[in-house]
């Protein structure tokens, strides 16, 4: 345990310097909600305007208090704001809250003055929390130690630890959180993250036994490799991680001469990553709220598909839509499943999948017990939702009925009951029964449960081990250049591991490459070799398809011309003379190094509109086997792997094994900065790369 960072979360004793007798103010709510809810540890007020305030002590200055307190919190303005972290250092306090804003937040001269902040704390040995930040509730400790709202009625501690890096934001998500019944144990907001980050409360939260699942909201993020570490550590302990991270499509471009760099945007890498990690991500707070809801609810489902029970073939099939959209399988029950549900379902009933009681649930109760217990059953299904319209009359014995079900069998399912009363959704949740008002919403409550159960199996297959050990993230601002490496080294590279490459020659000009074909066996391709034309089609730079040394020399002769035609002062090597592959589903292999998350692979479905379709996933190395299959089944396309249109399919093994080699020459080879393997043709014998562009960093 992090005890800095223990004193952050649990501190025996507090001082706030700038506390105010005015609970209207900002600077004296946190006082007031400490003393309301009864916090136990010792708190001592600064302010020279105060003998006392609320019967707390209250000193002129920090050289007065009788003891150093483990936390301090800084609520006078910016300005003044260093000068108390410097002091609270001096005197031997660890770590400070601050409230104070007008830093980064409000532009240059902010940006200043908190690096000021910052070079202060750090010459006093103290951590800070925020600037701009609206502090934090311990709500197992009875701590509302902040001025939101949110704190205005006292904390009911609960399993969800929440940490935003938006206060009015996260106050927002608190509040409709409690309106809803989920308890946060841990209110956490970081504001500017000078020092402290949001991450690191996290890493710190997952310690403690009483939390077990942890939602944080994002707007940036600089150590992509902690919050992947984080991650593996919550995987590994059981403890879902919901994020919500905005600023989706706000990436900025970069320039970048592979398919890998130019594709790699902020967001595509951070989704990729997360997921293969095992986080969740939401899409909104009311999302966030609904997963939270039902990771605390319900248990890690098992593999398998969603059961749907309904009581109005319309829900079934809009429940059903939904789900597919969501690539979730709906399995049709088996023989055994419906031959039951027939038994004591009416006849107009159905059974395959979604389960429609018809109205007949509404006037006999008997059957929703049964029903939901035979589909949980199923060895097809690995949970279920059922869906609920009006049922006031019946509401007690609905509450009845599920509260058993859920004491009764090990499978998750989650209640969609629409405009269900107050009074027995309370009920429920005291039960520990998953209840969400939307049918939307339940589906996708049901998705991240079983994307969550997948991670974990996947974790326990590959042995997750997190980012490459001592990486670090890159600095904002590089002196880095990349040279081209040339094709025929490219491909030595990568044949060292197991890669397959198609056969390759490099020819200093016509003759050499009439030569090469010859040894290569026809028919073989002619490209140009340049470090200064990467894109070699777009120079006119490449000839298919040739049978005989005379169509090799002349069309070593023509792209030699485009090139220089093209661009004069290029530097050319010659031409490259490969052996024609036989043509197979194109897939593309990239890798890059990205400045938060380290190595990170991209997978693909390739060829010349890559860049238009952008069917690509992401995930940081070290990628496992399991890994692998789950980029392949992220594909939207990947039904393609399985053959169409005569077309033979992929042998999913070999590419696999091919994807972790790849991982394995990213993590060896640091110098490598981009490389792109475009096409790669995978077939039902394994697969080739028949082009490759490769660059490192020349300064290494």
């Amino acid at each position: 345990m992090n005890n800095t960072l223990n004193a952050l979360l649990t501190p025996k004793s507090i001082v706030l310097v700038g506390a105010s007798a005015d609970i209207n103010k900002l600077n004296g709510r946190p006082l007031h909600n400490l003393l309301r809810d009864g916090y136990a540890g010792r708190l001592y007020a600064v302010n020279p305007k105060y003998q006392d305030i609320a019967g707390i002590p209250c000193y002129p200055d920090l050289d007065s208090l009788p003891e150093i307190p483990e936390l301090g919190v800084v609520a006078v303005a910016a300005e003044r704001a260093i000068g108390v972290v410097a002091e609270l250092g001096r005197r031997g306090v660890r770590i400070a809250i601050v409230f104070s804003s007008g830093f980064a937040e409000v532009g240059p001269e902010g940006r200043r003055l908190e690096q000021e902040l910052v070079a202060t704390a750090r010459a006093h040995n103290i951590r800070i929390c925020g600037p701009n930040n609206l502090g934090l509730i311990n709500a197992f400790e009875r701590m509302p130690l902040t001025f939101s709202q949110y704190a205005d009625q006292p904390a009911a501690p609960g399993p969800v630890a929440f940490v935003t890096q938006s206060g009015a934001f996260g106050t927002a998500v608190a509040t409709r959180a409690r309106a809803l019944g989920i308890g946060f144990g841990y209110f956490v907001s970081t504001g500017n993250e000078a020092d402290i980050t949001a991450v690191e409360v996290l890493d710190e939260i997952l310690g403690d036994p009483r939390v077990t699942v942890t939602v944080v909201y994002l707007e940036g993020m600089r150590d992509g490799a902690r919050l992947a570490a984080v991650a593996d550590k919550a995987l590994s302990l059981g403890k879902p991680l919901v994020v919500i991270k905005v600023g989706r499509f706000a990436a900025g471009k970069r320039a970048a001469i592979s398919h890998t760099g130019s594709l790699a945007g902020e967001d595509a890498v951070f989704d990729g990553v997360i997921r293969q990690h095992g986080v969740i991500r939401a899409y909104d707070e009311v999302h966030a709220l609904d997963l939270a809801a039902a990771f605390a609810a319900c248990p890690v489902p098992p593999a398998g598909g969603i059961g749907l029970i309904t009581m109005s073939g319309g829900a079934g099939v809009l429940m059903s839509d939904c789900a597919e959209e969501l690539r979730l399988e709906v399995p049709v029950l088996s023989p055994h499943t419906q031959a039951s549900l027939k038994s004591i379902l009416p006849a107009f009933a159905a059974t395959g999948n979604p389960v429609d009681v018809t109205a007949q649930g509404a006037v006999d109760m008997s059957v929703f017990g049964p029903t939901l217990n035979l589909v949980l059953a199923d060895p097809n299904i690995g949970i279920c939702i059922v869906w609920l319209q009006h049922m006031h009359r019946v509401a007690d014995a609905m509450v009845s009925l599920f509260a058993q079900t859920r004491r009764d069998v090990a499978k998750p399912f989650i209640v969609c009951w629409l405009y269900a009363p107050e009074a027995a959704v309370a009920k429920l949740r005291e039960a520990g029964v998953c209840v969400v008002e939307g049918t939307q919403r339940s589906i996708d409550a049901a998705a991240g449960l079983m994307e969550y159960g997948e991670a974990r199996r996947r974790a326990i297959a590959g042995g997750r081990t997190g980012l490459p050990r001592g990486w670090q993230p890159a600095a904002a601002h590089s002196d880095k250049k990349s040279e081209v490496v040339p094709s025929i080294e490219a491909m030595g590279l990568l044949s060292a591991y197991g890669f397959g490459m198609v056969a390759s020659r490099l020819a200093a000009d016509p003759n050499q490459a009439a030569q090469s074909a010859e040894i290569l066996g026809y028919p073989v391709a002619v490209k140009i070799e340049s470090p200064d034309l990467p894109h070699k089609t777009e120079v006119g730079g490449v000839r298919l398809g040739l049978t005989s040394k005379e169509e090799v020399a002349a069309a070593a002769s023509e792209v030699l011309a485009a090139a220089r035609q093209h661009a004069p002062n290029a530097a050319i090597a010659g031409v490259l003379v490969q052996k024609m592959a036989t043509p197979a589903t194109e897939i593309v292999l990239g890798v890059r190094r990205d400045p938060s998350f380290g190595p990170v692979l991209m997978l693909g479905l390739g060829g010349v509109f890559i860049e238009v379709l952008k069917d690509v996933v992401f995930a940081s190395a070290p990628v496992s086997e399991a890994d692998a299959a789950f980029m392949l089944q992220r594909l939207r396309g990947r039904a393609i792997l399985d053959g169409v249109r005569g077309r033979p399919g992929v042998d999913r093994a070999s590419l696999t094994k091919a994807i972790c080699a790849l991982s394995q020459f990213a993590l060896d080879h640091p110098e490598v900065a981009e490389l792109d393997l475009n096409p790669v043709f995978a077939g039902p014998d394994g697969a080739v790369a028949v082009d490759w562009l490769m660059t490192r960093d020349s300064s290494r």
